[in-house]
């Protein structure tokens, strides 16, 4: 059977002969035991998502040639963050030209 969560995502349950199967098989593992009380209050939640990173960057919505875009989607997933260092280096370009006003 499939569940929704709330943000959306699609979770699967095992059926009643897949969870005895499953309670079984930890059963049978020595290296595996029910947590005491103690020890199930010292459990944290597991982080979730991206690490923060240091360099905080910016949303924006800009509007692009499709010949552009299409050259930066071809090579794959991260192509964005292609696109945004080939801006950088273009940016470090003009300020190294004489006469270049920040």
């Amino acid at each position: 059977m499939l569940l929704r969560t709330k943000s959306g995502r699609k979770v699967r349950v095992p059926t009643a002969a897949e969870e005895r199967a499953i309670n079984a098989g930890i059963a049978r593992d020595p290296d595996t035991y029910v947590l005491g009380e103690e020890e199930f209050k010292q459990l944290r939640p597991a982080l979730r998502g991206r690490p923060k990173s240091a360099v905080h960057k910016i949303a924006v919505k800009v509007r692009l040639d499709p010949h552009i875009v299409a050259h930066f989607r071809a090579a794959g997933r991260g192509w964005q963050t292609r696109l945004n260092a080939a801006l950088a280096a273009h940016v470090k370009r003009e300020e190294r030209r004489p006469g270049h006003r920040s």
